[in-house]
């Protein structure tokens, strides 16, 4: 069969028109009101693409799917890009070991409790790591998306949440690629679990180590360079918004080229990607901040011995004035203080003016906002839905509700999103043994006193101190407030105790229970390399529907239990600040966005 020159243009039918047309407005229409309703828009993405996809309606031909599928894998790439931009990388430093912790939960409870389907599946251990395995992840896409709704991005709690959800897809990827070799080979061999490890943290820290000691001074030397040269042809070329543009798109093109043929995951190479942008876009301010303060200083320098100068001859020619009254004297020199002052106050102003303008330098264009100029409006409306949809197309949802395959993927979801939930026991504050200690002091004599903990004893003094004091304070505040004042409102302490919140750890725990892209992925691929089972008529394994009963319900209740927590929370706050009640954020520092 030849291969033709050029493909012939056919002009679509009405039917294929108003199928495609409605299945794009229904996305967004769809998706706005779910937004509106339950911060996870998501959802009805989904639902969306199972009916208008194979598993339902069968209205699109495979051909669209799998162009809306490779479409829809650019819009994750995107979704993945715009989480590393909005990281906030002083958050991410110092929650960093907080974040590992919480990705080591969530990838070794799922991969454990899998392994109690050996007690009502006749399945393996392989069968049983594999399906942990598909388990183990978080769904990127799920977890930006419901980030950027609520707009817990850059707080403490986005920042925690997306790098533990980016270490436990990077490690539900190396999985996958085991997975594939362990279905390829009868045999288990080290360097098939070693190899993509290795790979990924390679790239890891390598990429960091290139951008201190190369890029870093790199930059430095070219930012001094261009800023020396203000109104030349190369300042203006590389402040506009081209320059910048080619310039993110080339840094993200060139980080998922060199990860795919390094082997890790193309995901991961795009959360560093949107990190690095970021991490060059502060240096840069730095740089032009420090360039523009040392052309400043000479400036100052030459100004200020000119006023020096001006200074002396205004003083010399009113020592050889005669001198009038002392009133007339003092008042044209109050006149001059004033105006020197009101001089320099406007000096000054003009000086911060400058150095804001420095700051924020808007001939410097950062990546989010070429991100939300140029990428947003094809993400939000065209390719983030095309990924929604893509998920739909893969849930077999003909074939999950026959025999036994509910029972047991319900009960397996169970097991599933109990797993990441143990992921919020990290966020959680327990009470120390403190307090039993000091009641069981109470009825110990005093003599057992020099066997008391030292620290213990301290902790006890400071409460004893410090109670003693709130009561007096408390008596004093009573007193006065006995008067002719009859205002009876209770007085607050000075220190009151700070409750204990679980709406962190639960937002923690339900925003890493959708799993997602990664999830279906990893099934599909032990599914088809035999390694959750074979069926003698060529469909799909009992196992196969089982994982994709856990991937279904978990990604469909993590963003709704999400949505309804957030919107509870964003309740309260409203409330709160009304109110003026007092009450703490029910977040509390987890929902702080950190200043830049």
């Amino acid at each position: 069969m030849s291969s033709s020159a050029a493909l012939s243009y056919h002009e679509p039918g009405i039917v294929t028109i108003l199928v495609l047309s409605s299945f794009l407005i229904l996305q967004n229409v769809i998706n706005w009101l779910f937004d509106r309703l339950l911060f996870c828009g998501l959802i009805g993405q989904i639902a969306i693409g199972v009916a208008w996809g194979t598993p339902g309606g069968k209205w699109l031909t495979e051909g669209i799917e799998n162009t809306i599928m490779q479409l829809g894998y650019l819009g994750l790439i995107l979704i993945v890009f715009e989480g590393g931009l909005s990281t906030n990388l002083k958050t991410l430093k110092s929650n960093l070991f907080l974040s590992s912790v919480v990705a080591v939960i969530g990838i070794s409870a799922p991969i454990g409790l899998s392994f109690s389907l050996q007690g009502f599946m006749d399945t393996t251990k392989v069968q049983a790591f594999a399906a942990g395995a598909a388990l183990c992840s978080t769904s990127l896409g799920t977890t930006f998306t419901i980030l950027s709704t609520s707009g817990l991005s850059q707080s403490r709690l986005g920042v925690v949440l997306s790098s533990a959800a980016m270490m436990d897809d990077i490690v539900g990827l190396v999985m996958s690629g085991i997975i594939s070799n362990l279905g390829k080979s009868s045999d288990f061999s080290p360097v098939t679990v070693i190899r993509p490890v290795l790979v990924s943290v390679a790239f890891a820290v390598i990429l960091p180590l290139i951008l201190l000691f190369l890029i870093q001074p790199l930059t430095k030397r070219g930012v001094r360079f261009i800023q020396s040269r203000k109104e030349s042809r190369l300042h203006r070329l590389l402040s506009t918004e081209g320059a910048a543009l080619a310039f993110h798109t080339l840094v993200l093109l060139a980080l998922v080229t060199g990860a795919s043929y390094a082997g890790t995951s193309v995901l991961f190479a795009a959360y560093l990607a949107g990190a690095s942008s970021t991490w060059w876009d502060s240096l840069c301010l730095d740089c032009i901040r420090e360039s523009d303060s040392a052309q400043r200083k000479p400036k100052n320098a030459t100004s200020s011995s000119k006023g020096k100068g001006r200074a002396n001859v205004s003083s010399n020619s009113k020592t050889k004035k005669p001198q009038s009254s002392s009133s007339e004297c003092d008042e044209p020199q109050r006149i001059t203080q004033n105006g020197a002052t009101e001089s320099n106050n406007t000096a000054g102003q003009k000086q911060l003016q400058s150095s804001q303008v420095s700051v924020e330098n808007p001939a410097f264009i950062r990546g989010t906002q070429i991100f939300e100029k140029y990428y947003h409006p094809a993400l939000q409306f065209v390719l983030k839905p095309f990924f929604f949809a893509s998920i739909g197309f893969s849930i077999p949802i003909s074939k999950v509700f026959g025999g036994d395959v509910i029972w047991k993927g319900i009960v397996y979801s169970i097991l599933m999103v109990f797993a990441k939930l143990l992921c919020g026991l990290c966020l959680l504050r327990f009470e120390g043994p403190s307090r039993l200690l000091k009641v069981v002091k109470k009825y110990l004599p005093s003599s057992l006193s020099v066997c008391w903990p030292n620290s213990l004893r301290q902790k006890t003094a400071k409460n004893s101190q410090r109670e003693a004091t709130s009561k007096s304070t408390t008596a004093e505040a009573s007193s006065s407030q006995a008067a002719p004042n009859n205002s009876r409102e209770p007085v607050q302490s000075s220190q009151p105790k700070t409750p204990v919140s679980l709406y962190p750890a639960a937002l923690l725990g339900s925003a890493m229970v959708a799993r997602g892209e990664i999830g279906f992925l990893i099934s599909s691929v032990a599914e088809s390399e035999g390694v959750l089972g074979t069926t003698g008529d060529g469909g799909s394994s009992e196992l196969f529907l089982v994982v994709t009963w856990a991937i279904l319900l978990c990604t469909l209740l993590g963003p709704v239990t999400v949505g309804l927590m957030v919107k509870r929370v964003k309740r309260l706050q409203a409330m709160e600040r009304s109110q003026r009640s007092g009450k703490d954020d029910p977040l509390g520092s987890w929902g702080v966005v950190p200043s830049h």
